[in-house]
């Protein structure tokens, strides 16, 4: 499974709004038979790209398959049928697929064609890998990372709103690295209007995010380099209905980069999954500088959000911390 999980990250967020799967085959004798992943949606899955490999080879073999087969027709044939016709014994599963359309009828499928079927076999492992898949799929509503760059007391930019740059080159390829991973990458007018920034991916072969950009009062102008290539322009009062409407056209995930007025909106009405905070050796003062999160914020130190599963690495002299926030999701409705 460990193995077909590594497959799996090859697709590196291409698979979009598809998950990423990676599936390994043993013959009868526990010999490697065939292996695959799936690359991109509408391409072959995984199942069938290792059943091809193995050419025959996994006839009464075993399979591990990081998510759940598919039990039904979509851009290519069901998966669970082609693992029964390749006569294996048995399955085993990393992690259920919430997708309506599966949502254990997979499992049961192969069950019922008298297959042996193992599952949650490395499943926070599995859950972690395609985490905005699965959540948008359970809830509706993409997955939200809040990304800023501090300095070490706590400011985005200079009190004259100066922010370029607050890190280093390396950490600005990590942030890169972030749009490429997520799907879109929302912004206020306010970081538009002060930085006119492009909000592209610029790493090689990169995906490039759909940019969504805040803005109540018509503010950016038709100029703004947001708005070349596709973008969506929204007012930004309702945003949890914002974020409903990108979840309905198959957007898993949302990197938010927008200001502190921008991140405390999020962060007040609890729609934060991630957090990446990138903080630099310095120390720029003033009372009238911005901090990286404002809007209401937590009334009492019980009440502040929390990280947990926090990560920490140095990326030249600037540090990266990260950390998933808890939070209410009855917002899915």
């Amino acid at each position: 499974m460990r193995r077909a999980l590594r497959l799996a990250a090859r697709a590196d967020y291409r698979t979009s709004p598809n998950p990423m799967v990676g599936a390994v085959l043993l013959d009868r004798r526990g010999n490697l038979a065939g292996e695959g992943w799936h690359r991109s949606a509408g391409s072959d899955h995984a199942e069938a790209i290792a059943l091809a490999r193995a050419a025959g080879r996994a006839h009464e073999g075993t399979a591990y398959v990081t998510l759940e087969p598919c039990p039904h027709h979509g851009r290519t044939p069901p998966c669970a049928d082609a693992l029964i016709a390749a006569g294996l014994r048995r399955t085993v599963v990393g992690l259920r697929d919430p997708d309506v359309q599966v949502a254990g009828r997979g499992l049961e499928r192969l069950r019922a064609a008298g297959l042996e079927v193992s599952e949650g076999v490395l499943a926070a492992e599995a859950a972690a890998l395609n985490r905005f898949y699965l959540q948008q799929r359970r809830t509706g509503l993409p997955f939200v990372t809040v990304k800023f760059a501090a300095s070490l007391d706590g400011r985005i930019a200079t009190r004259t709103g100066e922010s370029r740059w607050v890190t280093g080159e390396a950490a600005r390829l990590h942030a890169h690295r972030l749009r490429h991973q997520h799907d879109a990458i929302l912004v206020g007018a306010g970081t538009v209007l002060a930085d006119d920034p492009e909000l592209s991916a610029r790493l090689p072969n990169a995906r490039q995010p759909l940019r969504v950009v805040l803005s109540s009062r018509g503010r950016v102008p038709s100029s703004a380099r947001a708005l070349r290539g596709e973008h969506l322009l929204d007012d930004g009062r309702d945003l949890p209905g914002l974020l409903r409407r990108l979840g309905e056209r198959g957007i898993l995930s949302v990197l938010v980069e927008g200001g502190g007025q921008v991140h405390g909106a999020f962060f007040d009405q609890q729609l934060v999954d991630q957090v990446f905070a990138y903080l630099a050796p310095t120390v720029i003062g003033g009372a009238a500088a911005t901090p990286p999160v404002a809007g209401l914020g937590a009334a009492s130190m019980a009440a502040a959000w929390r990280l947990t599963g926090v990560r920490s690495e140095w990326l030249g002299s600037d540090l990266v911390i990260s950390g998933y926030v808890h939070r209410d999701r009855q917002l899915a409705g």
